[in-house]
């Protein structure tokens, strides 16, 4: 039984944490923390506290340890934009939209994708 674990509202956008995310899926859970430990990217640090939290899910929920976890599913969804305004010229205004994400991770036991 695979356990989740959701971070939301990142504030990073989701077409820059799927990358990262089909990096890691698959991978064992403490390959893909040392994986992305060392990637410059700032949303490898949020892909990293979602592994974090869902390996301590499994380690209470099915007495697991984290050397045995593999992530069997990771995927990032659209969150709410934020909305805002610029003064432009002339009285008129320009709109900012800044993007944001949910990453939910999945582990499980022993189970890779390639098997």
């Amino acid at each position: 039984m695979a356990v989740k674990a959701t971070i939301t509202n990142t504030g990073t956008p989701v077409g820059k944490v799927r990358p990262i995310l089909d990096l890691v899926r698959g991978m064992n859970a403490e390959q893909a923390l040392e994986m992305l430990r060392f990637m410059p990217s700032p949303a490898a640090a949020h892909v990293a506290k979602a592994v974090k939290s869902a390996t301590a899910n499994a380690e209470n929920e099915l007495l697991a340890r984290t050397g045995e976890l593999n992530i069997v599913e990771a995927y990032a969804n659209q969150a709410p934009r934020l909305k805002r305004f610029r003064a432009r010229a002339r009285g008129r205004v320009a709109r900012i939209f800044r993007n944001s994400s949910h990453i939910t991770v999945a582990v499980d036991e022993g189970t890779e994708i390639g098997e």
